[in-house]
């Protein structure tokens, strides 16, 4: 249905009739999304009667939901979309663009296997106006062009991939009822954290709850903390060093990042069980700490996943929420985000391809989403109000008011250290061995090429 929300049918969905074909997820018209970025989208991008194929990750609910947004690409162009998944999309998609069959848009959550596509010729760049459409329009703009940019076969950088639906790592999950019956605020610096956590020692409590234990991935949770700490502690183009090898794994920043992640695992006083239990504690037993009675623990460090392995019935925003993992105010590193996420690229050059790249940078394609579940943007321009609920909302604030994102780089570097040696080695660090030995390690792990 080309341009759906043109004349008449403006007037007949803003008075509430649903879409004709009675199966989009919100009435074009109603409610506080921005639908004239998809009318203007749809007046520019007749696709009548094409095809577009995407390829993505998104599997079960999180297809309904990539579907559900999918529909008023649709309605807007007249196009038909089919969306396909695997369960070895990483795999699949690299056979697909060896054998000259990919889809039109791809979309994976690994920036290091779209790096290693772009350099074979597999992906077509995205030009400088989407480079720019990034850098206005995203908060920390170029934080996101950076992610998506790689070298070609011909050795330079381009913008290759649109990064969308984001997730963040830099939160610090408590009670509010614990802090509230101690007396204790919400800290807003590190600094404020470490005198919290002393603080916390002193009134006769503990601290934090901390677990590295993930079967055969035991150690990645401390990844994510070195990670938050390199960023919190050394700027980004340091951050970027480390994960490109360009500074070594031992390089006196990275073992710094590590001994700040010390300060709070390696203290008998700080975490429950004592630092001895860190590496052998559940990383999905570990928060359930915060609502012991009495607390076990006051704090607990993890992505914005980990309310899926909260006891049965605790209710976010009122039995548990977070606060942004603060920055040391002492130091000019402003207020830099760790997460994850998935990006966009095109396989199969063509105007489908095209058109849903730039369907991506219309609010609606946000917004959408946003107002269902488990999605967060760095958009600027869309309306906070529509996220699904206070939790989503307050993690898109903190995206929006970072000004720096990096990507988990335990994910960006090569397997063997980033799911290998460097889990193994906080497992060892968390034990008691030295910061500067594990690094050297580490470092001694790294492939040669």
């Amino acid at each position: 249905m080309k341009n759906l929300l043109t004349g008449t049918a403006v007037a007949m969905l803003t008075a509430g009739i649903a879409s004709a074909e009675g199966h989009l997820a919100f009435t074009p018209g109603e409610g506080d999304f921005n639908w004239d970025s998809l009318t203007a989208f749809g007046e520019t991008n007749d696709l009548t009667g094409q095809t577009v194929t995407v390829f993505g990750p998104w599997r079960g609910d999180d297809q309904a939901l990539v579907e559900n947004v999918i529909a008023y690409f649709e309605d807007a162009t007249g196009a038909t979309v089919e969306y396909s998944s695997s369960e070895n999309y990483e795999q699949q998609i690299v056979i697909d663009a060896e054998a000259g069959s990919p889809p039109d848009v791809a979309v994976l959550p690994q920036p290091g296997l779209i790096a290693n596509l772009a350099s074979r010729g597999f992906i077509t760049p995205l030009g400088d106006e989407t480079q720019t459409w990034l850098e206005e329009n995203y908060a920390a703009g170029e934080s996101w062009v950076s992610l998506g940019t790689y070298a070609g076969p011909d050795g330079e950088d381009r913008l290759y991939a649109f990064p969308y639906k984001i997730d963040v790592k830099s939160l610090v999950w408590y009670s509010p009822e614990n802090f509230e019956d101690a007396g204790y605020e919400v800290p807003t610096s590190m600094e404020e954290l470490k005198a919290l956590t002393e603080q916390i020692v002193a009134d006769g409590g503990t601290p934090w709850c901390i677990g590295l234990g993930s079967g055969g991935a035991t150690g990645w949770p401390a990844t994510d903390w070195v990670e938050d700490m390199m960023l919190r502690t050394q700027p980004p183009e340091t951050y970027d060093a480390w994960v490109n090898h360009e500074i070594p794994f031992d390089d006196p920043a990275v073992i710094g990042a590590i001994e700040e992640f010390g300060y709070f695992a390696r203290n008998d006083d700080f975490v429950a069980g004592g630092a001895g239990a860190v590496a052998s504690t559940d990383f999905r037993d570990s928060p359930k700490g915060l609502f012991a009675s009495p607390p076990q623990c006051y704090m607990h460090h993890q992505a914005s996943f980990i309310p899926t392995f909260f006891p049965d019935g605790i209710e976010l925003g009122l039995d548990a929420d977070f606060f942004y993992m603060p920055s040391y105010a002492g130091k000019d590193l402003g207020n830099p985000v760790l997460g994850a996420g998935t990006l966009a690229f095109i396989t199969k050059d063509g105007d489908g391809a095209r058109a849903f790249l730039e369907f991506l940078k219309t609010p609606i394609a946000h917004e959408i989403w946003m107002a269902q579940s488990g999605f967060l943007t760095p958009f600027k321009s869309v309306n906070t109000a529509n996220y699904a609920n206070d939790t989503l909302k307050k993690q898109g604030d903190i995206l929006l008011d970072a000004t720096t994102f990096r990507f988990d780089a335990s994910d960006l570097m090569p397997g063997a250290v980033g799911a290998g040696s460097f889990w193994t080695g906080m497992v060892d660090y968390a034990g008691g061995k030295d910061a500067a030995e594990v690094a050297a390690e580490i470092e001694q792990s790294w492939p040669a090429n």
